[in-house]
């Protein structure tokens, strides 16, 4: 699937698409949730994700995010990143827009994510703070 805005910024569930150096950098050297993520763990994450990507109107990659699913009951939107130098342009919302509109999580009971800085970016479609008790963790 497609989505283009205006302005020629388009996002894709189509991986071939993926600059997956410019991915890793991303996640791995910019991001406080995948610092140190090696480049293997990174390709088998998208790969194994609906995964999304953002690109500016010459092709070159602007963001990033992907769901993990079951496909039946829940998905984790995850990984979400926007080049630092493409912020403030609404490419975070047009990313998570597009994502949340792809058939892979239509009708899906229970959508989940993590974030230590952009609720107000996710409550906008509808997220809100889970309240203490209910889940639960385990990090190895």
């Amino acid at each position: 699937m497609e989505w283009v805005r205006d302005d020629g910024y388009w996002v894709t569930d189509d991986q071939r698409h993926l600059d997956l150096d410019r991915v890793h950098r991303w996640l791995s050297e910019e991001s406080y949730w995948a610092a140190g993520r090696s480049m293997e763990a990174v390709a088998r994450s998208l790969d194994a994700s609906v995964t999304f990507g953002c690109f500016a109107a010459d092709g070159t990659q602007a963001g990033v995010c992907r769901w993990v699913t079951d496909g039946v009951s829940f998905a984790w939107l995850c990984d979400v990143f926007v080049d630092v130098d493409r912020r403030g342009q609404g490419l975070g919302q047009f990313l998570v827009q597009s994502a949340m509109t792809h058939p892979s999580v239509s009708g899906l009971g229970l959508l989940l994510l993590a974030t230590r800085d952009a609720h107000h970016l996710y409550s906008r479609f509808g997220f809100a703070e889970v309240a203490p008790g209910r889940f639960m963790e385990l990090r190895r």
